[in-house]
Parts: structure tokens; sequence; C-alpha cells
């Protein structure tokens, strides 16, 4: 986002749009012309007296600052809301554009376009030119770096996590990273959650805290490739699954000394009704009894069993 005047002055007094006529702001244009404030004003004219200003991009740190001081003396003086507060307003974004160019380029290395961060940095520096005043005894500079460096870091906290986590936590991140930093060139090696909360003055159980929420950061997606050398495939493909017969092993293994106290013919037929799969009559024939005696057999001995599990339980 670039704001500029679009205003068409002239040097002709005759020729010069009055005051209502000057659009405050127009966005996204690549076209801007010079505003001209040496022209001939009326007598009465509150934009009178003002110095010629050159192309935005021609203007130097030296001369942004003076021109600056010059606009928001005048600044102070007009109604807030009229088209003569607007034009001065509009022409101090412009000329201190360059300072959001300076703080977005310390966030190069981030993800988002260059183009949003600037867009950004532009809104903490209209935050700034609406506080600034005069009387304090500081450069406009100096004043409105940390508004617009917290208005992208403000941008960042709020849109770069990949799950929204408390505030708190977000600055806990940072915390820990610098710590962990230090510690790790300080000792040579990775420091434990004991020293980073010996560090921090913090609890074990909070450095844990932050450790997890770090990993809210970023995400990966399920499908996303591996990387040319890794001979793994997708993330999914590498993410185990539920196996449902994880919870029979339990009982299995419960049921194995209950089935050894069992009588040889009883340990036979629960083999063959559920391992082999037989019916209660093929059990029969197979032991040379009738269908009735395997299913009392087979009931006393399912209740037996029963029993002795719920009594380890």
């Amino acid at each position: 986002m670039s704001p500029r005047l679009d205003a068409s002055h002239t040097q002709s007094a005759t020729s010069a749009p009055p005051p209502e006529h000057l659009d405050p702001i127009e966005l996204n244009s690549d076209v801007r012309p010079e505003p001209d404030f040496g022209q001939e004003f009326g007598q009465d004219d509150a934009l009178a007296g003002l110095p010629d200003i050159p192309p935005y991009d021609e203007v130097g740190p030296v001369d942004a600052r003076a021109l600056s001081k010059t606009l928001f003396e005048r600044l102070e003086s007009l109604e807030e809301g009229t088209h003569e507060y607007a034009y001065v307003r509009n022409t101090l974004v412009e000329l201190n554009l360059a300072l959001v160019k300076f703080a977005a380029s310390r966030f190069r290395s981030r993800s988002e376009p260059m183009e949003d961060i600037i867009q950004v940095g532009t809104i903490g520096l209209i935050k700034a030119i609406d506080r600034f005043e005069l009387s304090r005894g500081v450069e406009f500079p100096t004043f409105a770096m940390p508004t617009i460096i917290g208005e992208i870091k403000r941008f960042f906290r709020d849109t770069s996590w990949s799950v929204r986590v408390p505030r708190r936590l977000q600055e806990l991140r940072l915390d820990l990273a610098k710590a962990g930093d230090e510690l790790a060139q300080k000792l040579d090696r990775a420091p434990t959650v004991a020293e980073l909360a010996e560090r921090l003055g913090l609890t074990k159980d909070e450095v844990v805290e932050g450790m997890a929420a770090s990993n809210a950061y970023t995400a990966s997606s399920l499908d996303a490739q591996p990387e040319e050398d890794d001979a793994e495939g997708a993330l999914a493909d590498r993410i185990g699954y539920e196996d449902h017969g994880i919870e029979g092993i339990e009982y299995v293994e419960s049921l194995k000394p209950l089935i050894a106290e069992l009588p040889p013919r009883d340990r036979k037929i629960l083999s063959l009704r559920f391992v082999a799969g037989l019916t209660q009559s093929e059990i029969g024939e197979e032991l040379g009894i009738s269908q009735m005696h395997v299913s009392r057999l087979l009931s006393r001995t399912l209740i037996r069993l029963r029993k002795g599990l719920t009594v380890e339980e």
C-alpha cells in the first residue's frame, strides 16, 4: 500500500483548484503528481506558506525530517476532518514511507509477502502521525519507529501462527528461543528444561508448556511430499493408525494363567471352539459327547474365566 496525494496544482493562482477539490488520498497508484505548496494561495488560505516539496522518492532523510517538522506545525493549526488537514496529513505519510520500508526490511526472512508487511507498517506510520506532538521535543522518526515495528509484530503474532494460542505463550516461545540460543552457545550443547527454567525464572511445567505451544507456530500438510533425499513417502503415509487388536492383547495375557489352570478337556473345548472355529455339534463328535454336554461345559468354563478376570481387575 503506497498512499499518495491526488492533487494537481500549477504555479498560477487562477488555475489552482480550491482546497475543497483536493482528494485526501488515493491508494495503489503508480503515478505520483508532485504537490506544489509554493503556489499563490489566497491570503487567508490555510495551506499558504508551505514549502515546495520535490518528488517523494527524491527527498533525503534530512530533508524529510525538516519538511515533516514544518508540516506537523501546520497540522496542529488545522481542524481535523477538513480537506486541508487530510492533505497535510497524507503528505506526511508519503514523506515518511521510507521509515516503513526500513522497518519492514527487518522481516524479510518471514514467509509473508513484503508488500503485506509494508501495508501493515504504513498503518503504524499513520497511527504515529496522529499521536505525534512537536511539544515533546522528540524527532518524529524516533517516535514513529517503535509504533511501526509494533504494528508489524502484532500482524505476525495474530496471523502467522497455524493454531491460535494465548499471547502469553507466544511471548514465552520467543523468550525460550532467545534463552535457548544463549545457553547453547555457553554450554556448547542444547539446554535442558531445568536450565531454561532457571534462566527465565519459570517452573519446569511452564517451560514444557511453552515448548508444546511452539509446535503450533507452523503446520505441515499431511500430503506434503518429502525432500528429494528422503526415501519415505508423504507424512500421511508415516503416521500410525489405531490398531484395534491392541486392546485384545491385555485380555489374552490376563487369560493365559486362568486357562492354564483349567482341566485338559475344558482347554480342549475352548481351543476347538474359539481357535479351530468348530460348532458345538462338531466338538461333541470330536470328543464323543453330546452337543448339550459341550454347551454346559463351555458355559461353565466361560463363567469361571469371567469371574477370574473380574477378581484380577
